[in-house]
């Protein structure tokens, strides 16, 4: 059981300490980049993306068509770079395109 603080804390301080100490980060980093994927490549992207994954710090990115992974493999550093930024964390190092 975790022992109580002596101090006074704000409800936002304790939830970040919460989120942070237990496995819930993960699943919000998930759908934060989740959300930074779409809002950062826009709808017609979005439309042939079939599931993105983030594992660690590479984000899975499964694409329905073939000439569009093609395009988008030759701006992967631009695409990590904008998501990270979009996100506010450095949450992704490398970008998988299947």
């Amino acid at each position: 059981m975790a022992k109580r603080k002596a101090e006074e804390s704000t409800i936002s301080d304790l939830l970040k300490d919460f989120i942070g100490n237990g496995k819930l980060e993960k699943g919000l980093n998930q759908v934060d980049i989740k959300d930074a994927w779409s809002k950062v490549l826009g709808p017609g992207i979005q439309k042939y993306t079939t599931k993105v994954i983030l594992e660690r710090d590479v984000l899975y990115v499964q694409l329905s068509s073939s000439v569009l992974r093609e395009e988008l493999g030759y701006g992967k550093e631009k695409i990590i770079r904008l998501l990270n930024e979009e996100v506010g964390k450095n949450l992704v190092d490398k970008l998988v395109l299947r």
